[in-house]
């Protein structure tokens, strides 16, 4: 790989990682809800499950979808499933306890790490940076880019977490936490409108 076309690479990596998706969003409200310390390991599940789950594709998981095309329905049902889910939590993150409830807690490593399977930006990012740089699908490339990612992702995402924990000295009450957490869920569920729209 060419320092050229490295540079171009990590360009992508870092505007595709830094735009608004569903793992910003939620960084976002994490930031805000639980604080920075405690988002880590989301953040982490974040840029390193996404470097991964691109290695994974690129050197063999791509061919599921040209062998079999209703693997793309059954990815497009999930991802709209889980969603779903995840904006029902947000929105019902800052509800006041009772006996029944748990505590609101962060997504995990391991929950992050999974998440990117299901999200939409993330294979359309991981799809769209194997085709243009690692057209013919050569390993060492495409570990390259893996890493590539890994090490743009994390400082893009931390700096919505740290949006969201600047936020957190405007949300000091309940109200306001409350509507701050509709709006990021009603985000989340907007981000949904390509993936429905999508042929």
């Amino acid at each position: 790989m060419t320092y050229e076309l490295i540079t171009a690479l990590a360009a992508f990596a870092f505007v595709a990682s830094i735009t608004p998706g569903p793992n910003n969003l939620m960084l976002l409200s994490s930031g805000a809800n639980f604080g920075f310390q405690r988002t880590i390991p989301h953040m982490l599940g974040v840029g390193l499950g996404f470097a991964f789950m691109l290695i994974l594709i690129g050197i063999g998981l791509i061919k599921v979808f040209e062998i079999y095309p209703i693997s793309k329905d059954i990815l497009k049902t999930l991802s709209i499933i889980y969603l779903a889910y995840l904006a029902f939590k947000i929105s019902t993150s800052a509800t006041p306890l009772t006996e029944t409830q748990h505590k609101p807690s962060p997504l995990t490593f391991m929950q992050a790490a999974l998440f990117q399977w299901v999200n939409p930006k993330a294979w359309t990012m991981a799809l769209t940076a194997i085709s243009v740089y690692s057209p013919d699908r050569d390993i060492e490339t495409i570990i390259i880019i893996g890493i590539i990612f890994g090490l743009v992702n994390l400082p893009s995402v931390s700096i919505w977490t740290i949006l969201g924990l600047k936020l957190r000295y405007w949300l000091t009450n309940y109200k306001r936490r409350r509507f701050f957490n509709y709006t990021m869920a009603s985000m989340l569920l907007c981000s949904l409108y390509p993936v429905l729209t999508a042929g």
